[in-house]
């Protein structure tokens, strides 16, 4: 076929489109934000098929490409509890194919309900980074802008928005410099993580990573590629900051850099009362020379807790510890760590001595290692490694992640440490405070009213196939057995990545602020293209 007929053919698909979403302009549901959606199937003559929609995406002009076959890993992520097969999974290599499929997909209308989401490494817990019969953006393939630093007096680094925050850390060490604010996880993407927030041991003093970022690059549910910060189109900048990736897909960003520790003294300590724990976490949070990462976890029945720790941990009286008994008990363990520069080494031994001295930890229970700053931060993946080579690594994860209250802690505690939740084999049960005066105000992030709340993270793995306590059913009802106790004893907690079905669920987890979030949807998101995997609205179609 000649290039003139080609560009003819592509035209035509292109009228065809325009002229659909002309012709049912009128007969469009524009109660697509309402609660109590009911969206009636299109009819046949305008519906669009799929084999229009993919010869559509295949004649788009793309310095990516976009496959129809073999796709089947975008419908599986971290939670592997949900497995929604895509259309297509478009590997975008610049901002121009992002932007052009959005168009494509908007001028479409409501002939057709294709969707669109974007994936970074799949880590999502419930489904939110798939998109059922739709297109998924795989972001890891985006490499434009490439990484650049600018280093100063408030050093920063420009990085697309499918980078990995283990290859920025990699790369900002090059120049002596680190982002402040991290996950626990260092192998995901810079866009998933500022769509939900990016929380860690260190938002108690730089805040969550989306307090750490200066401009964004979007492309919006309508195509539009926009440039937005705290002071150009500030609107959606602090719509998509922990915006679950309902106005538009984050392409570039600006992470603000600090000084490059090299090493990380890395302490826990044992509680076995949880006032105790408490009073000395808020204790640390609220001290301005304290720690520079500070979490916690809850122990339950379990044995052998210190050979666990014994082969990277060194007990500070190995003679006591040794005769620690973990079984039967509920413990605290409170984590935390002090960076290591190389002009400092002194006066921080000196400094960590002078804090552990004030709290009141379980004598004997001090145990401590100095480790690489990036070994330090990349924890999680040498266990995922382990995990890995143990088969264990791809089984459903029915992870629970909650923001408690400080006033509410202790109630929080008592009803379901020992009480739902008997042991924690199953896996670890992250617990610490943060400063909301840390966070920045404005976006779309869910946080408790009151100002220091506590990360609760339930981070259960299920074994396939088990009927027993270790099964994905019992963790399940577990998970809905503390949130049934949150809500009936009103102690105001909110999920963190959170996991609804229903819109007046979501209404109700977002409160006051769900009229600015709907409103930014409409505004940049008109056709709930966006992001269907979150369940939260749903595209609005032609009906008769």
């Amino acid at each position: 076929m000649s290039s003139y007929a080609n560009g003819l053919l592509k035209w035509n698909k292109i009228f065809l489109a325009s002229l659909i979403l002309l012709l049912t302009s009128f007969t469009m549901n524009k109660n697509h934000l309402s609660s109590k959606q009911t969206l009636a199937k299109p009819t046949a003559s305008f519906q669009l098929g799929s084999s229009t929609i993919r010869s559509s995406l295949e004649h788009l002009k793309l310095d990516g490409n976009v496959s129809f076959d073999s796709i089947d890993h975008a419908a599986k992520d971290f939670g592997n509890r949900y497995h929604s097969l895509p259309l297509a999974v478009m590997h975008p290599q610049s901002v121009s194919d992002i932007s052009s499929t959005i168009k494509l997909v908007f001028a479409m209308g409501g002939s057709s309900d294709i969707t669109v989401a974007a994936r970074g490494r799949g880590h999502s817990l419930a489904g939110q980074a798939q998109a059922r019969g739709g297109v998924i953006m795989s972001m890891e393939s985006l490499r434009h802008p490439e990484m650049r630093f600018y280093p100063g007096k408030m050093p920063y680094v420009d990085v697309s928005g499918g980078e990995l925050w283990i290859n920025i850390l990699h790369e900002s060490l090059k120049h002596g410099l680190t982002p402040k604010s991290w996950t626990d996880y260092l192998h995901l993407t810079v866009g998933g993580t500022l769509s939900n927030a990016g929380v860690s041991g260190q938002a108690f003093r730089h805040g969550p990573q989306i307090n750490n970022v200066h401009q964004l690059e979007v492309v919006t549910g309508t195509g539009d590629v926009v440039r937005c910060s705290d002071d150009e189109n500030s609107d959606l900048f602090h719509g998509v900051l922990g915006g679950l990736g309902q106005f538009g897909i984050i392409t570039r960003a600006r992470i603000a850099l600090g000084p490059a520790p090299t090493m990380v003294k890395w302490i826990r300590l044992l509680y076995s009362d949880f006032s105790i724990f408490t009073e000395d976490q808020e204790f640390l949070i609220s001290s301005q020379n304290s720690f520079d990462y500070i979490e916690g976890f809850v122990i339950i029945n379990r044995t052998g807790l210190v050979n666990d720790w014994r082969s990277s941990f060194s007990p500070k009286d190995p003679v006591r510890a040794s005769q620690l008994q973990s079984e039967g008990k509920v413990l605290f363990c409170l984590e935390v760590a002090k960076y290591l520069y190389p002009e400092n080494n002194y006066d921080v031994n000196q400094n960590i001595e002078t804090i552990l001295s004030e709290l009141n930890y379980i004598p004997s229970t001090l145990f401590q290692s100095e480790v690489p700053y990036v070994q330090f931060l990349d924890r999680v993946h040498i266990s995922e490694m382990k995990l890995r080579k143990k088969g264990l690594w791809e089984i459903p994860h029915p992870w629970l992640n909650l923001l408690v209250p400080k006033s509410k802690i202790h109630d929080f505690a008592a009803g379901v440490f020992g009480n739902i939740i008997r042991d924690t084999s199953n896996g670890p049960i992250l617990i610490y405070p943060v400063n909301k005066s840390q966070w920045r105000n404005g976006t779309s992030m869910v946080t408790p009213e009151e100002d220091i709340f506590y990360l609760v993270a339930f981070l259960s793995s299920a074994i396939p196939y088990s009927t027993g306590k270790d099964g994905l059913e019992h963790i399940l009802s577990e998970n809905k057995r503390i949130l049934n106790f949150c809500a009936s004893t009103q102690l105001g907690v909110k999920q963190y990545l959170p996991q609804y079905s229903t819109q007046d669920e979501w209404k109700a987890h977002f409160g006051k602020q769900w009229e600015v979030f709907s409103r930014r949807k409409s505004t940049y998101d008109p056709l709930a293209i966006l992001a269907p995997g979150q369940r939260i609205f749903k595209k609005a179609v032609a009906f008769q």
